[in-house]
């Protein structure tokens, strides 16, 4: 993918060219897409090697695990046993903590793009369904990102009032996780049926609008120390990485909030920033950046 000598769209960039950057000099090295792939794809191998193998690295799946014998939990999952069992589990506390500290300080709302492993399927969703946009075979259709409270409200309900994990059942990370690991279950074919809602309804459905693991990261997130910068002045408002953006109303916020203000260089505050590196492969001006703020904070 050479960013510099043309858009580099969802619908109009291959789907492995995006893996290979070109820089300006011509040079070609990983995109940080090819490093997202690789930490998805790392870890549930990881998963099934400790399955199949017994080598005991990382046990379990993506939502509650154990790795090298320390417990690893999903913080949703953490809430939903908390409200249903009114306990308090020592193990799962200090799991859910550990995952808490590390996406609070540093990544945020990352791991819906660099751990989850439905969002392989969902990028690819996303492709299906902007090519389907740009040749009018469907609609495109947007709702309002304040819908996911609702769900994250609703499924803490279902939990407290009936006594079980009720979203786990629908949980689309949980089954795709499972599934890589464990191998068939029926509960895949809902994970199919949110894939075709996503291709033919309405793009990256179940990651903007309803799943409430990624809602509760985001807004735990928004003081993290590693976040995209913005530079003002580099940026000729192609609006190319909007269109890869999986959140893009961070960029748009972003951008309309500081486009009167002095200075340079501004951060992407949104904790709905999932930190996953599209909109810097495809800038042409190199205006997005990672940034480093741990020293700020500190």
């Amino acid at each position: 993918m050479n960013k510099y000598q043309g858009r580099q769209t969802v619908a109009n960039a291959s789907f492995f060219s995006t893996f290979i950057s070109t820089t300006k000099d011509g040079k070609k090295r990983p995109s940080i897409r090819f490093y997202r792939y690789f930490t998805m794809i790392l870890i549930h191998l990881l998963f099934v090697l400790s399955f199949v193998a017994d080598i005991q690295v990382i046990e379990g799946d993506i939502t509650g695990s154990r790795m090298l014998g320390f417990h690893l939990a999903d913080p949703f999952i953490t809430t939903e046993v908390i409200l249903s069992r009114g306990q308090l589990p020592i193990n799962l506390l200090i799991g859910t903590f550990t995952i808490l500290a590390f996406y609070m300080l540093f990544a945020g709302r990352a791991f819906c793009s660099w751990v989850c492993p439905y969002n392989f399927f969902g990028e690819f969703a996303e492709r299906l369904n902007a090519k389907l946009v740009s040749k009018k075979i469907i609609k495109k259709r947007e709702f309002d990102t304040k819908i996911r409270y609702i769900f994250l409200i609703f499924f803490w309900i279902l939990s407290l009032v009936s006594g079980y994990l009720i979203f786990e059942i629908f949980n689309v990370v949980g089954i795709v996780s499972r599934f890589i690991i464990y191998g068939y279950s029926a509960a895949i074919w809902w994970a199919v049926l949110v894939f075709l809602a996503e291709v033919f309804f309405s793009r990256r459905f179940w990651c903007r609008y309803v799943c409430p693991i990624g809602t509760l990261y985001s807004l735990l997130s928004k003081f993290r120390a590693i976040k995209v910068s913005w530079n003002k002045e580099k940026c000729d408002h192609c609006a190319v990485c909007m269109d890869v953006c999986i959140v893009p109303k961070v960029l748009e916020i972003t951008k309309s909030k500081n486009k009167d203000i002095p200075g340079e260089k501004f951060s992407i505050i949104s904790g709905d920033c999932t930190m996953c590196g599209r909109c810097i492969d495809v800038c042409h001006q190199d205006a997005l950046n990672y940034e480093n703020r741990l020293k700020k904070l500190l």
